[in-house]
């Protein structure tokens, strides 16, 4: 199809392909896609069973068949009563075991909130240093980096997450022990990368003056929080500070949950509660609003046409905005951790392809790098834009040339350009999808993230793949655990020539 014809052949064309969700207007009128395609994709929902597997989310089952567990995520912004989503008939099925996890997610939200806003009232404390990795590094990341303007100015934050020392390294130079609060994300408190990082954090703290007597001023105990499940561990290392979550948080879905902390000290507890509450109306929206008026479910349905229909491999995110800097990064996590899958829940080999693979810079940074391909190169690849109509108290002609630039790009992409000789020719009818946030507040962000989780299940679910699962993750997470076992007994039968050599290379270079 030709966008430029569409558009001429008919006027309601916007109109149809456009809707308006809790905080978010989505364009997708310039996308390859009709009304009647839309219909079909539809019908597809209806033949692969998305509304009963929605539901069955919602009603607390255990969805994620490979580890049995249930998958809700968005209980953690689930008011206890009054919330819009407690208009579904479906929530009426909850059972008891549901309504009191809802009750047990209150009382650590509500002991969250209150240990976090004692840190923002310690003048003491200056830096906070978030280590973690995965879901428990990027969700809080990318937040406390896009609420910037609601920052607590008082304090510096700090994420690390790499094994790489020198990453540790580099912000242990800049803090001092008796102003740092050492945050300890991991629900099992023995992730690899975590434990390596938290361990040599507590070593400089020792090496620093700080004590292990949880009596002492500078103490483990008072500098260091765990965010985790596995208190005896905690313990066991000096913390006795702990808040948990549950084994049917997901980990890249968990920023709501205690691994949120370091967002609580940042924006405060009301900001915190306003972030889940955005959360909650898109959640509202999903698990409510019927298939043609619902945001989540058009978007997950457009990704399977793009990725099995179209044959487009990859979608790239283009966030006008520098608070959304590292929403990419994030994404790539939750979309190709949750639905990079082969095999159906039931171990079939899939016939087609799933995950796209998602890349991309904030504008108007890439205009200047990567854009050129998109406008002139041979692959056509989606383009996802996400701008703000406010840019708060940066409006004004900084804010006006952003978003500017952000919708010529959507309008080159399609228009293209074919009369300045071929050297400059655009073949144009490219096709992209625009979000426009009215401004980028708590509110506004977790309903943005909250899109994107359910558009990554509607899509999954038409797959009919787990998409809470990340196995591929654990293999080499237990090969490596592997490799140290064998570097400590030098023990190498079996191992390939690949593999050996660069082993040994490693212990040469080590000494």
């Amino acid at each position: 199809m030709d966008l430029r014809q569409a558009f001429k052949a008919d006027p309601a064309r916007l109109q149809a392909l456009s809707i308006n969700a809790p905080h978010v207007f989505a364009d997708l009128s310039k996308n390859l896609l009709s009304t009647d395609t839309e219909g079909l994709l539809q019908e597809l929902a209806e033949q692969t069973h998305v509304v009963a597997q929605r539901n069955a989310m919602l009603l607390g089952e255990a969805i994620n068949c490979t580890e049995d567990r249930a998958v809700m995520h968005w209980l953690l912004r689930t008011p206890v009563q009054g919330g819009a989503l407690q208009q579904s008939p479906v929530v009426q099925g909850w059972s008891g075991a549901t309504r009191a996890a809802l009750a047990q997610v209150h009382e650590t939200l509500d002991a969250m909130l209150e240990l976090a806003e004692q840190v923002r009232q310690d003048e003491g404390i200056t830096d906070i240093v978030n280590i973690g990795i995965g879901g428990s590094h990027l969700g809080p990341e990318v937040v406390v980096n896009a609420l910037e303007d609601w920052v607590d100015t008082g304090k510096n934050f700090h994420f690390v997450s790499n094994v790489d020392g020198h990453e540790l390294g580099h912000v242990l130079r800049k803090v001092r022990p008796q102003s740092t609060l050492f945050l300890i994300a991991s629900k099992s408190f023995t992730t690899a990368e975590t434990m390596l990082n938290a361990r040599s954090a507590r070593q400089w703290f020792l090496e620093q003056g700080g004590s292990e007597n949880p009596q002492d001023e500078l103490s483990i105990d008072k500098h260091f929080v765990a965010l985790t499940t596995n208190v005896k561990a905690a313990a066991d290392f000096g913390i006795g500070r702990t808040l948990g979550f549950w084994d049917w948080v997901g980990g890249r879905f968990s920023l709501w949950s205690a691994i949120g902390l370091p967002i609580a000290i940042a924006i405060g507890a009301p900001q915190f509660r306003s972030m889940l509450d955005g959360a909650h109306a898109m959640d509202a929206h999903f698990f409510t609003a019927p298939a043609a008026q619902n945001l989540p479910m058009r978007l997950g349905l457009l990704d399977v046409w793009y990725r099995d229909f179209c044959h487009f491999s990859s979608r790239c995110i283009a966030p006008y905005s520098h608070g959304l800097r590292r929403l990419t990064a994030y994404l790539q996590q939750l979309e190709m951790e949750s639905n990079g899958k082969s095999v159906t829940r039931d171990g079939q080999v899939l016939a087609v392809r799933t995950a796209p693979v998602i890349w991309g810079e904030p504008g108007t940074n890439g205009q200047h790098a990567f854009f050129q391909m998109l406008h002139q190169g041979q692959d056509v690849i989606p383009v996802e834009f996400i701008a703000l109509s406010d840019g708060g108290k940066y409006l004004g002609a900084h804010h006006q040339s952003l978003v500017i630039n952000a919708i010529a790009q959507a309008q080159a992409l399609m228009l293209g350009r074919s009369d300045e000789g071929a050297a400059k020719d655009c073949p144009g009818n490219r096709p992209s999808t625009f979000l426009l946030l009215q401004q980028l507040d708590p509110a506004s962000l977790g309903a943005l993230i909250a899109l994107y989780e359910h558009r990554i299940f509607v899509s999954g679910a038409v797959w009919g793949i787990n998409s809470f699962d990340q196995w591929g993750v654990e293999l080499g997470k237990k090969l490596a655990t592997q490799l140290h076992a064998r570097q400590q007994s030098n023990d190498w039968e079996g191992v390939d020539a690949s593999t050996l050599s660069l082993m040994q290379r490693l212990a040469q270079a080590a000494g």
